[in-house]
């Protein structure tokens, strides 16, 4: 697993919001500031948070984004999938992710990137944007 920096932008974006009190919205201009993130890019990064229901967002001269969930509810691990799709190192070890591969013929090679899965899996299942706020 090697994250992309679209990941990592929403990782960021998600833990500025996680940061400011409940409910109070911040816009994108804010969020692209502060976190140095490509204005652009931003905007389809919280779209597909947005489509996620991980954000929700208000228009209007005073809007922005905000959590849609408490940032506990959140795991990292569930950014991680939306983004950059499986955890495993292999898609033949994802439990989520699962595409035939040619390591399926070495069923210990296999067995060891399922160890690996199963342990990052976990890791990154129970922490929440809340745990790196």
């Amino acid at each position: 697993m090697k994250l992309t920096h679209r990941c990592e932008y929403a990782l960021l974006a998600l833990i500025m919001l996680a940061r400011r009190p409940e409910n109070e919205v911040t816009s994108a201009e804010q969020i692209a500031l502060q976190q140095q993130i490509p204005k652009r890019f931003l905007h389809q990064i919280l779209a597909l948070l947005r489509q996620a229901k991980l954000v929700r967002a208000s228009k209007g001269q005073r809007g922005g984004y905000a959590l849609a969930k408490p940032a506990n509810e959140i795991s990292i691990a569930e950014v991680v999938r939306l983004f950059d799709g499986p955890i495993a190192p292999s898609k033949a070890a994802s439990k989520h992710f699962y595409e035939a591969s040619p390591i399926e013929r070495e069923g210990k090679v296999l067995e060891l990137l399922g160890e690996i899965r199963q342990v990052t899996a976990e890791i990154l299942e129970h922490r929440t944007i809340a745990d790196v706020a």
